[in-house]
């Protein structure tokens, strides 16, 4: 089985617990990086390994304060790495959360939701 990782959130980056054993998944906070791939990379190859063995069910979720469009990218990036999970049989959810007066993460949430094939909830917070 995959480590856990576990990242405190600062400013500049969100915190992120990709918890395999506790079958818990979370990116939040702001994301601030000014090379979106060098916090990203990291993370996606792990993705990319989870995929290759992952839960009967995972629930990934969002709780996401602000990002710039190079993050949007790289999240992009990791919606489709969660797509692959599809091809083994299991099942994959995400969910996007958000405060229920932000409209501009919201509606990035909604343009996330349009580009995959994965069920995705919004949910106001």
């Amino acid at each position: 089985m995959l480590k856990k990782i576990n990242i405190k959130a600062t400013d500049d980056l969100p915190g992120v617990v990709f918890d395999p054993k506790k079958n818990f998944f979370m990116i939040y906070g702001r994301i601030l990086p000014e090379d979106g791939r060098i916090f990203f990379n990291p993370l996606l190859e792990w993705i990319g390994e989870y995929v290759k063995e992952p839960n009967e069910y995972t629930e990934m979720h969002f709780k996401l304060d602000y990002y710039n469009s190079s993050t949007a990218r790289m999240l992009t990036k990791l919606i489709v790495e969660l797509e692959k999970i599809i091809t083994t049989g299991n099942k994959v959810k995400v969910v996007w959360e958000y405060s229920g007066d932000d409209e501009v993460i919201k509606e990035r949430g909604e343009e996330l939701k349009s580009i995959s094939y994965l069920p995705f909830e919004l949910r106001a917070v």
